[in-house]
């Protein structure tokens, strides 16, 4: 099964870069010794890339590269797109070439599959989560140093979309700015006066007294406000006295047990972090003779 809306697959020139690191990282000063000392030259192998539990699948494109990059003989077949949905069992793809190229790269492209197949499928289930609703789940800054673009990939294969990329993309005014600037208000104002025509203005608010002060500028205050901690009571509290004028995101404690509570609050964006920075891989192993 695929998920809908699908997002298309990533230019390999965006993480060639990522992959050659990763592969110079493994392959280390002399190579892989163990496989040089073990398997002749000239022998061919193909392996299968075999789904060890259920979850989505991301993140092929990268493992292609990172055979590919090793030796541009190697033959890569998806037997499945990203966003598939796969059970124990399922054969994901296949990889066929020199088996000292297959050995080499195991490692390095099970890395980037599993991590980015785990993304997927929390994203996939926190979508499910709140299907009745009209919220939306987005990802956070809070990813793998170097890894942002393909994590980032990852949650839209799941279902979800992408909050910001870097501090370049949109102003987002958080709790040490506001302290920093002598308040929410100048913060605000501040940010407004050096903002760009393209360029949107999000708020962080911990308290419902901070959010009656953002409302006092509108409408040239922030385009979104966050709401950072906030309870569902307190929520729903926040959600009538916007009143529809600002789009309102939720963050903070936040989990696939209760992110429908805080869904069915009328907030329009939920982030969570917690699909970037403590999502488990999914188990999927790469055998041979398949």
């Amino acid at each position: 099964m695929l998920m809908d809306n699908r997002p298309p697959p990533l230019p390999p020139l965006i993480f060639e870069q990522l992959v050659r690191c990763a592969l110079e990282e493994d392959l280390g000063r002399a190579g892989d010794i163990t496989t040089d000392a073990i398997i002749d030259l000239g022998a061919v192998s193909e392996a299968a890339f075999i789904a060890r539990e259920k979850g989505v699948i991301a993140g092929l494109g990268v493992v292609k590269s990172v055979f590919q990059l090793l030796d541009d003989k190697a033959q890569f077949n998806e037997l499945m797109e990203d966003g598939t949905t796969v059970v124990p069992g399922d054969k994901i793809a296949t990889v066929a070439g020199l088996t000292r190229t297959l050995l080499m790269g195991e490692r390095t492209a099970l890395n980037f599959l599993c991590r980015l197949s785990g993304i997927a499928t929390a994203t996939a289930e926190m979508v499910r989560a709140v299907k009745d609703y009209r919220a939306s789940i987005v990802c956070t800054r809070k990813t793998t140093p170097g890894h942002r673009v393909i994590e980032k990939y990852a949650i839209r294969v799941g279902g979800g979309a992408n909050h910001r990329f870097g501090l370049d993309d949109a102003m987002l005014i958080k709790d040490n700015h506001v302290l920093s600037a002598g308040g929410v208000l100048n913060a605000i104002k501040k940010a407004r006066a050096n903002a760009g025509h393209l360029v949107k203005i999000e708020v962080e608010v911990d308290t419902l007294e901070q959010l009656d002060a953002v409302l006092q500028l509108h409408p040239h205050s922030a385009d979104v406000v966050m709401l950072d901690n906030f309870t569902p009571a307190k929520i729903v509290e926040a959600v009538r006295k916007i009143d529809k004028r600002i789009l309102i995101e939720i963050s903070g404690g936040v989990t696939k047990d209760n992110i429908a509570d805080f869904a069915a609050t009328g907030v329009d964006l939920i982030s969570s972090g917690a699909l970037t920075h403590s999502v488990t891989s999914l188990d999927i192993g790469l055998d041979f003779g398949n």
